[in-house]
Formats: structure tokens, sequence, C-alpha cells
């Protein structure tokens, strides 16, 4: 009974920052599909003149001499999203660290699921629209939404394993990686290579700020800052600053464990010893300040920056900066012509890649991975629950829709189409995913 009792307290602990995850992402989730519907509603009203002129409104940041002007819609889109990808590369890092991704067998049925799910919407996309005005696009259907998925499975409770919700995690961010190369390697404009030398050198200084244990998070502000400004001019995509700017935050702690229970046992006899016998003394003695302090300075070790921002920024990010993307983004005129048009190749490409591609992709990578004994399917999973979150993967929402702009910016006629096409695969694979997970999926007994 006590083995039993240990083994559940070590697998709550364990889970426990996940839950906090989870949690943090549902109920982003519902927020980000009120902003979209928002969105929608007001780019088709008889306001709609006043949506899409409100993100176009100037907008600059000056420093000095120094001045750097914008729309509203490009500071959301370069800026406020870079705080979005920093937080999703301190997600990854710790996954590879500690998490889903941390060994070869528990990241292979993920790793291949994410492939899978990326490649074969982009191919069902190309197909599409090979040759044509929508060529650039293939990129769109190719994500996952974090926040969305997350939110549907929220909806269904503990009818839904742990473990489900902990697989469609560990593949979004996979997913996400994938997305941040794809955004670096083909959704770039003319390479300035001075400024993309100063990046580098930005984030080279990043690195050794870690190497040398810099642990605060001021310098790497600073230079991440200059990191950003660097990637805004070289014609990569400024948002990939704030992936690499996660990767060069500490996030090793100081002290194991047991020596920080040793050490706070330790502070807190000498707190303890000190003590007054007056119960009514109020003020703490120096002994007992100079322990509080050690208990302070040892927990601080115990922890790690990467850890410490995620926690910071999470909740900004979940509860301001993807639905504001969401609201900026989501609105596209429904006005029954061109937009609507069921021949669109984009549209269509778009819609099957993420309702079609996504789980063809996904269910036929992880039958490899298993065949192939490279990974097993998750405990208490079978294939009819993992072919319904393979589904709603295909809710491709914030990074579909991100890709969106860096694809067809240039042409609105297209963007329309093109965000349709997001919408409509987003709303299908959420609805069909979440139908088919709550007729297969038993309560949870995790």
């Amino acid at each position: 009974m006590a083995r039993i009792s240990v083994r559940r307290r070590a697998t709550t602990a364990l889970l426990r920052p996940f839950e906090t995850f989870f949690a943090l992402e549902s109920a982003s989730g519902i927020l980000l599909l009120g902003a979209a519907a928002v969105a929608l509603a007001w780019a088709n009203s008889p306001w709609s003149g006043a949506y899409f002129h409100l993100w176009e409104t100037p907008v600059t940041v000056a420093v000095g001499p120094a001045a750097l002007s914008k729309s509203l819609h490009h500071w959301i889109n370069d800026g406020l999203m870079a705080v979005f990808f920093f937080v999703v590369g301190l997600e990854l890092k710790r996954e590879v660290l500690t998490g889903e991704l941390a060994s070869f067998r528990k990241a292979a049925l993920a790793i291949a699921a994410a492939a899978g799910g990326m490649v074969v919407p982009a191919i069902v996309y190309a197909l599409l629209n090979a040759g044509g005005a929508g060529r650039a696009g293939w990129g769109i259907p190719m994500a996952t939404d974090i926040a969305f998925a997350l939110g549907v499975l929220a909806l269904l409770g503990s009818r839904v394993p742990v473990v489900l919700k902990v697989f469609l995690t560990a593949v979004a961010i996979v997913d996400d990686l994938g997305a941040v190369l794809v955004i670096a390697f083909f959704y770039t404009a003319a390479i300035s290579w001075p400024a993309l030398a100063l990046a580098l050198a930005a984030f080279l200084l990043l690195a050794l700020l870690n190497a040398t244990g810099v642990r605060r998070p001021l310098p790497y502000l600073g230079v991440g800052i200059v990191l950003w400004l660097a990637l805004l001019h070289s014609g990569v995509h400024a948002t990939i600053a704030g992936v690499l700017a996660a990767l060069a935050i500490p996030a090793r702690r100081r002290i194991a464990a047991p020596e920080y229970l040793h050490r706070v046992r330790e502070y807190l006899r000498a707190f303890e010893t000190d003590v007054r016998s007056d119960a009514s003394e109020s003020m703490p003695t120096p002994d007992q300040r100079d322990a509080v302090h050690a208990i302070e300075r040892a927990s601080e070790a115990l922890g790690t920056p990467a850890a410490r921002l995620e926690h910071a920024l999470h909740p900004l990010v979940a509860f301001l900066i993807v639905p504001l993307f969401a609201l900026a983004n989501a609105g596209v005129r429904l006005n029954g012509g061109e937009t609507l048009s069921t021949g669109s190749p984009i549209t269509l490409g778009i819609l099957l890649g993420l309702f079609a591609g996504k789980p063809v992709g996904i269910l036929t990578a992880c039958w490899l991975a298993v065949r192939l004994h490279l990974a097993e399917l998750p405990d208490r999973v079978g294939w009819q629950q993992l072919a319904a979150v393979a589904i709603l993967c295909g809710i491709g929402f914030t990074m579909s829709l991100f890709i969106t702009t860096l694809a067809f910016d240039a042409t609105p006629a297209l963007l329309d189409q093109a965000k349709v096409g997001v919408l409509g695969g987003s709303v299908l694979a959420g609805t069909v995913g979440a139908f088919l997970l709550a007729r297969t999926a038993a309560p949870a007994t995790d």
C-alpha cells in the first residue's frame, strides 16, 4: 500500500506541470474562439470599415533619435508574436529536457506524428495549387493550434485520458518547431547579410551569457531586443528571434532536490533556534533574516530562469497576445463572392489539408513507427482514439493564420480565400474530432 501511495504521489508530481499547462491552454482556446468569432462578426458588420482601418493605425516607438514605425497589425504579428514564439521555444526546451521529448523512445511517436501531419497536408495543398497563384501557401495547413485543440479536449472533461492530452501536446509542440523552421527557411524576404550577421552575433552573445552562468533576465532581454531588431531588418521573420532567445535561456538547476532539502532544513533549524520566547515580538532577528534570505537563494537555485519565465509569460500569451492576434487576423469578409468560392484551390487545399491531410499523415506515420518498433501507443489508447486526436490536430488556426499572412499579405483576395480555408478546416476538424473522441473515449482513471 505504501509503495502504491509513493508511486501515485510521484505520478502526480510529474503530471502537475502538464496539468497547469493544460488548464491555461484550454482556457486560452475558449478565449481564442471568442476572439475569432468577434473578428468575423465585426468584419462582416456595418462597422467593417472600422475593423480593417483599426489594424492599419500607424504606431511609432522612439528612443532618442531612433524610431521604428509600423502599423498596429504589424506590431502584433511581428512584435507581440515574438513573445508567443519565445514561450513556444521555452515549452519545446522543457519537453526536450524533462518532458515527453526527453528520450528517443518517448519522443518517437510524437515526432513521427508531427512529421506525417506536416508533410501530407503540404502535399495535398501543393497538388491542388501547383503552378497557380496560391502555390506559396503550401505551409499553411501544416500547423496545429495547441490552445484550440486542448480547449476542445477540455470540453470533454475526464472522458479523455491524460495520456492522450499529453500526446496531443507533444505533437503540437514538435509541429510548432516544424512551422518555425518552415517560416525561417521558406517564408523570408530578400536577405540582408549585415543584419543577419548582427543577429548571429546577438545569438552567440546570448549563448555566452548562458555559458558564463548569467541567470538574471535583464541581460537576456537587452540582447534579445537587439536580436529581434536585427532579424526584423534581415529578411528572416522577426518572430524567429523569440525561439532563438528561448534556446539560450538557462534551463538547468544549480542544485539538486536532495541538496536543496538538506540546506533548507539546516536554515529552518537555524531560524527555529533563534525564535524568542516573547510571542509578541514581530520583528525577525538578524540570524532569522539571514536564514530566510538563504532559503530564498536556495529556492532560486532549485528553479531555473526558463521555468520562471515560462510561468510568468504563459498567462500573458494565452490570455492577451494570442486572442489579440486572432482578433486582428481572423476577420475576413464573407461576401459570398470570390472569397467564398468553393472552386478556390487555395481554400480547398487548406481545408482538405487540415481536415483530411493531417489525420492521414499522422495515422500513417504512427502506424509505421509502431510497425517498425520505433515507438508504441500510449497506455490504454487504441487506434480509434488516436484517429480522433489526429483529426483534432487539423485545428490549425493561430500558426496557420500566421503563415497565411506571410504567404499572401500582398494579395488581399488570396489572403481572404486562405483565411476561409483555415477557419473552415479548423472548425471541421474540431467538430468531427470532438464527436469521435466523445464516442470512443471512456472516463479517465489516471
